[in-house]
């Protein structure tokens, strides 16, 4: 049988996501199922791959410094092959420097560039003996906050028109660091402190959450659908600050509720949770095959109140007016708060698409808005960091709808990875 090489796989799981445009997650699920590997082989490609993705700008910036031909001219197997190297090199100091280099050279010969294996080796050499003299752009720029945290430079000028360059360098290097796994304890079904008996019999280690009592932190586990209490319903994945949102709603038992965009459904069931399992929510996405990870997980963890429906959020209901008692809006953003997750999204996107999010996520409030009762609870949430898709959009909502601000809340990312960037903001109908 022949071995597996773990550097392979993660290049070409690359690859994939950087040329053919493949979702990071998405790819990295692929990889890892498309061979027998051992936890351990599996936590090394994942590094390999979210690690290069996270700090890719950075590992350029070096490959740059350090040869002749530079990154945007080489082929994209050597190309990142390098990558990965680099990320060893600078950011995996256990690794014997010279297993780096060997297993690159190795890797490139085995593709059919063997003319350039030399080049690798020199490249890689230089960068060896040169590691700790890098010339960085000048502490405390933009620049500088860009190259070392991996950020696109439009993105950082973008940020710097609301924030200030300490918390922009905050967020980015918040997320660059690899994210806590959170779930939301189903109380439908069980206690916090049974669940936290099961976790341990099945050898996950669990952390409370200081802030939720809903909230745990889990580690200690390659694949969590596998454990006893997954397959019992006895929680479902999703990130604390997102359980604020739900919080900030506050559905109550008997309530009708309308969750826009809600795919895959995590806030969704976390409301049932807090309904009592009694009442209606209404779960709308334009996705079907969306709706459908919702149907499975409702039945999984006994939820018996949700009604998922193909709806098109752009469109207005007339007959839905003035009905709800709450409604969620988890608004399509630029996703500029999961980034620690999701390191690919700061490559794929423009300012074009920050703006243009915006104005969808304006027809979005405009139409989702009507269906509030008097009296009745709007939340807007988003996973971005964006003053045009988050403040400016409520400050705009505010002043053109007869809705009253109750509160507003930038949360930015955690430097201990616990919690994404997220933004949500209170409203009741006048």
């Amino acid at each position: 049988m022949k071995p597996i090489n773990q550097r392979e796989l993660a290049v070409f799981a690359l690859i994939d996501i950087l040329e053919a445009g493949g979702y990071n997650n998405i790819v990295l699920k692929r990889t890892l199922k498309s061979e027998e590997l051992t936890s351990q082989q599996n936590a090394f490609i994942t590094e390999l791959v979210n690690g290069t993705l996270r700090n890719m700008i950075h590992i350029d910036y070096i490959l740059d410094e350090f040869s002749k031909t530079q990154t945007k001219k080489m082929k994209p197997l050597v190309l990142n092959i390098l990558r990965i190297s680099v990320y060893q090199i600078k950011f995996m100091p256990k690794i014997p420097e010279s297993a780096i280099c060997n297993e690159a050279v190795n890797l490139v010969k085995a593709k059919g560039y063997k003319n350039l294996a030399p080049f690798v080796n020199g490249v890689l050499r230089n960068i060896l003996r040169n590691k700790d003299n890098i010339l960085y752009p000048e502490v405390g720029t933009l620049k500088y906050i860009s190259v070392m945290y991996s950020f696109p430079y439009w993105l950082i000028k973008y940020f710097s028109t609301f924030l200030t360059p300490d918390i922009i360098e905050e967020i980015c290097k918040a997320s660059t660091v690899p994210p806590k796994l959170s779930i939301c304890i189903n109380t439908l079904k069980i206690t916090r402190e049974e669940l936290l008996e099961e976790l341990a019999a099945d050898g996950v280690e669990a952390t409370l959450s200081l802030n939720n009592e809903d909230c745990i932190y889990i580690t200690k586990t390659s694949d969590i659908t596998k454990l006893k209490s997954f397959e019992a319903g006895h929680f479902h994945v999703m990130d604390e600050v997102s359980m604020e949102a739900v919080k900030t709603l506050a559905p109550k038992p008997f309530d009708l509720v309308y969750d826009i965009c809600a795919a895959p459904g995590g806030k969704t069931f976390y409301m049932a949770q807090l309904m009592e399992d009694q009442g209606e929510i209404q779960a709308w996405d334009i996705h079907p095959h969306k709706l459908k990870l919702i149907e499975y997980g409702a039945k999984r963890l006994g939820i018996n109140i949700i009604t998922p429906a193909v709806v098109d959020a752009l469109k207005h209901d007339k007959k839905k007016a003035n009905t709800a008692d709450c409604v969620l809006i988890d608004a399509p953003c630029t996703g500029f708060g999961t980034l620690n997750k999701k390191p690919d999204i700061k490559y794929n996107k423009t300012l074009e698409d920050v703006q243009s999010r915006a104005g969808t996520q304006m027809d979005i409030l405009k139409n989702a808005s009507t269906y509030v009762k008097k009296g009745g609870t709007l939340v807007y949430s988003t996973c971005t960091i964006s003053a045009e898709e988050n403040e400016k959009n409520i400050d705009w909502f505010i002043q053109n709808f007869d809705f009253d601000l109750i509160s507003q809340k930038q949360y930015l990312p955690q430097p201990n990875g616990s919690s994404d960037g997220f933004f949500i903001a209170h409203m009741i109908r006048r």
